[in-house]
């Protein structure tokens, strides 16, 4: 029997607003509305940047104007709330133009939320915690069209056959594997100063999805641990985390003795140029001198093993 999931009709881009014409059927048109009745999407998860691609876009909008609309949709309080172009007002904004051009629809809630992450999902250099939340709000917009809730999945790849027909759709579109996009919406149930941290790579991307099983008391009690080390939890010191958290027995002074631990330091061997030249003829190139070294080591391996 297949799932709901499976036979749901996702709205997709050339659905909404119509193959090779940006305007969608012809009775669409496309609007200068004013930036002050622009309203950002609620729960917008992709960050708008004053960045290097930012200040491009302003020139581009200062020489061009804005050559690929807006969509919007009607608020019941008025003006109008963007599904895409956040970044476009944002340019507009700051190249000093007071509108934007931009295609009205009447989308509902599900909608709008799809098709807005499906336009930005492609995006190059999305951190993290936007993917994080894009997959989570594209897959509680599925799962509430498939007409089912959502649960929570257990394990770091989740073990919820129920929700996998969903988190495969979501996979698919963003070029993912599912398993991946279920670590991704796990990073979600981080406080939001551990998923920053994620960002700014502070915290590595798999001991944060371990650490995303811990309460929100427990992330608090870590975050005055980590501050207090300057240390981060290794993928293997996360891991113990969760499991105290799970049985019940994650104190403070556990955390802080797992995260006190020595580590290995890394070992890193610099084998100078000029020193190497003396074991070897001039006319050796740097690729005959690494096989050289890479037979002796192998050598040297095999008579101390």
């Amino acid at each position: 029997m297949k799932s709901s999931a499976r036979n749901i009709e996702l709205t997709t881009f050339d659905d909404l607003f119509g193959s090779g014409n940006p305007a969608g059927d012809s009775n669409e048109a496309i609007r200068e509305i004013p930036l002050t009745d622009l309203f950002p999407f609620k729960g917008h998860p992709f960050k708008v940047l004053d960045d290097q691609a930012m200040e491009e876009m302003v020139e581009s909008v200062r020489e061009h104007g804005v050559l690929i609309p807006g969509i919007a949709r009607p608020r019941v309080e008025g003006g109008y709330e963007l599904v895409a172009g956040h970044r476009r007002r944002h340019a507009s904004e700051l190249a000093g133009r007071t509108t934007m051009p931009v295609i009205v629809r009447e989308l509902d809630d599900d909608e709008a939320t799809l098709f807005m992450v499906d336009s930005n999902i492609q995006r190059e250099n999305l951190l993290p915690s936007e993917k994080a939340w894009a997959y989570k709000m594209k897959l509680d917009a599925i799962r509430r069209r498939a007409g089912r809730p959502g649960k929570e999945n257990s394990g770091q790849v989740g073990q919820n056959l129920k929700g996998k027909v969903s988190v495969e759709i979501v996979a698919e579109n963003a070029g993912e594997s599912y398993k991946q996009v279920q670590r991704y919406i796990r990073l979600t149930e981080l406080l939001p100063q551990l998923l920053q941290m994620v960002d700014d790579k502070k915290l590595p991307f798999n001991p944060a999805v371990e650490l995303s099983y811990l309460t929100k008391e427990e992330q608090e009690k870590l975050l005055i641990i980590i501050a207090k080390l300057s240390a981060v939890p290794s993928l293997e010191q996360a891991r113990r985390l969760k499991k105290y958290s799970q049985e019940g027995q994650l104190s403070g002074i556990v955390m802080d003795a797992i995260l006190s631990e020595e580590r290995p330091l890394p070992v890193q061997v610099t084998l100078k140029n000029e020193r190497l030249r003396e074991y070897f003829p001039k006319s050796y190139t740097q690729k005959q001198i690494e096989e050289v070294i890479y037979s002796l080591l192998k050598t040297w391996k095999t008579e101390h093993e």
